[in-house]
């Protein structure tokens, strides 16, 4: 294994940034500096096209200052860091503080925050790679994902298209103030296959999602998998519609996952405690889901894309347990939220880049493995549905209400699958009720991080969900 190496960008203006921060201390009670180094590319194959380029969101340069004059909080950004620019620096800062109290809206109340408390820090991490994307280049990565292509249309003529992408982002971030000096250079790469085939008039897609914190060696277990990912593709032409109901449902760990990142993933960011836009917010304490049911989040909880070191407004990276034994126990929090609410933060404050500001954010969020195995699921299930492949998920976390895509649901009958496919499925249903239905869950436990996370319709974040088999009563349709 090899470390992920540390940006000479930040390198070079470190001293730089340390004289910012001393000046700004001279004049408030609070500063800290974030400095970023991003970069991010993609990488895609089909029958027609081929391409690579870099990704907009995942590549930035820049700093962004955070100050406390002891009753308001200022952030200014800046991606330019020279001798020269200190001093207009420290200028702009100052006139957004004194400007603070006019920009009040006429109406509003002020609220005054703590200062937050600090313990001296001082660390320097990396995150493990095998393959660097970056040495093994462009053409290399591309002539892999071409060949995966092909042997994705080689397994039969019905496959119209075999369509291979994959991605890495590559950062080191710089977090100073007055106690902490804190490094971290983190890599991680995605990739994933998606097909579409045909037979007379139906037309079937299929999508498979890879992901790890590291680097190019996500590519060889795509090109392992892609001749069976066109194997289901086929199975999905002769798909059928279910018809609606309540059923046992057995969900694959990718299922799981993503009842885990929508039914208590929003429901539980602390932001939204304070906006009283969550419900969640009045069941602290109480059981919101079956005893089986023990749910983490943390960019310490897990290895996988959301990992991290410490979070953008230089909290150290938590395993935080959100529902132990069923019971809901804490939410998750930016510092901000947590000066508010009176409660520790829990390393979750992410920007999407240094020109955003920082938001209570899912990490990796899982539900821990129990004692059954999946076969022992299956067996138990007299009709149902083994569920697979979701697609898509959205949540109400001021109601607790759940609307999920699921592409395939194998019948279960008297224990034994049928070989009967339906497709597409929505997975609906009230949160609590779903998680209160969990009978058993599977001892093997599964993460995926291919995906991306909005708040609302924005400020878009790396997250990664998953958890274990579990059988659980759903409402299908």
């Amino acid at each position: 294994m090899k470390k992920v190496q540390e940006s000479l960008f930040i390198q070079g203006r470190k001293e730089l940034l340390k004289r910012l921060l001393d000046r700004l201390l001279e004049r408030y009670a609070y500063v800290s500096v974030l400095a970023v180094d991003s970069r991010s590319k993609t990488y895609s194959v089909s029958k027609r096209n081929m391409g690579a380029g870099e990704s907009g969101i995942g590549t930035a340069r820049g700093f962004v200052v955070k100050v406390s004059d002891g009753k308001h909080y200022g952030e200014y950004s800046f991606n330019k860091l020279d001798e020269e620019d200190l001093d207009q620096i420290c200028r702009h800062v100052g006139e957004l503080m004194e400007s603070s109290d006019r920009l009040l809206p006429e109406g509003l109340e002020e609220r005054v925050f703590q200062i937050p408390s600090e313990e001296k820090k001082e660390f320097l991490g990396s995150t493990d790679y095998e393959i660097d994307p970056e040495e093994m280049g462009a053409d290399a990565i591309l002539e892999h994902l071409s060949r995966i292509k092909e042997k994705g249309l080689a397994v039969s003529e019905e496959i119209l298209d075999c369509h291979v992408n994959c991605a890495y982002q590559k950062y080191t971030k710089l977090f100073l103030s007055r106690d902490k000096c804190m490094e971290q250079n983190v890599m991680w790469m995605t990739g994933a296959i998606s097909f579409a085939a045909s037979r007379g008039e139906e037309i079937k897609d299929y999508y498979m999602s890879y992901s790890n914190l590291g680097g190019a060696e996500v590519l060889s277990r795509m090109e392992a998998d892609v001749e069976a990912g066109a194997e289901v593709t086929l199975e999905l032409l002769k798909s059928q519609p279910i018809v609606p109901g309540e059923y046992d449902c057995v969900c694959s760990p990718e299922v799981t996952g993503m009842i885990v990142h929508e039914a208590f993933g929003h429901g539980v960011e602390m932001d939204m405690f304070v906006k009283k836009r969550a419900l969640a917010e009045k069941y602290v304490g109480e059981y919101v889901a079956s005893e089986l049911v023990t749910m983490h989040d943390g960019a310490g909880a897990a290895l996988e894309t959301a990992t991290y070191f410490f979070d953008d407004e230089g909290t150290p990276a938590h395993d935080t347990v959100v529902i132990e034994k069923g019971i809901l126990k804490r939410g998750i929090s930016d510092l901000q939220s947590a000066l508010t609410l009176g409660t520790e933060p829990t390393g979750n404050g992410r920007r999407e880049s240094f020109r955003r500001k920082a938001y209570t954010r899912m990490t990796n969020t899982f539900f821990e493995g129990g004692s059954s195995t999946k076969e022992e699921m299956i067996a138990s299930v007299d009709y149902g549905f083994l569920l697979e492949n979701p697609s898509s998920g959205m949540e109400d976390p001021k109601n607790w209400g759940i609307q999920c895509m699921v592409n395939i649901a194998r019948e279960i009958r008297d224990g034994k699958l049928t070989g009967r496919i339906f497709s597409p499925i929505v997975l609906t249903g009230y949160v609590p009720d779903l998680l209160k239905s969990i009978s058993m869950m599977s001892g093997e436990v599964r993460l995926g991080g291919g995906g991306m996370c909005g708040k609302g319709y924005k400020e878009w974040v790396k997250v990664s969900d998953g958890g274990p088999y579990i059988k659980a009563r759903i409402r299908l349709g």
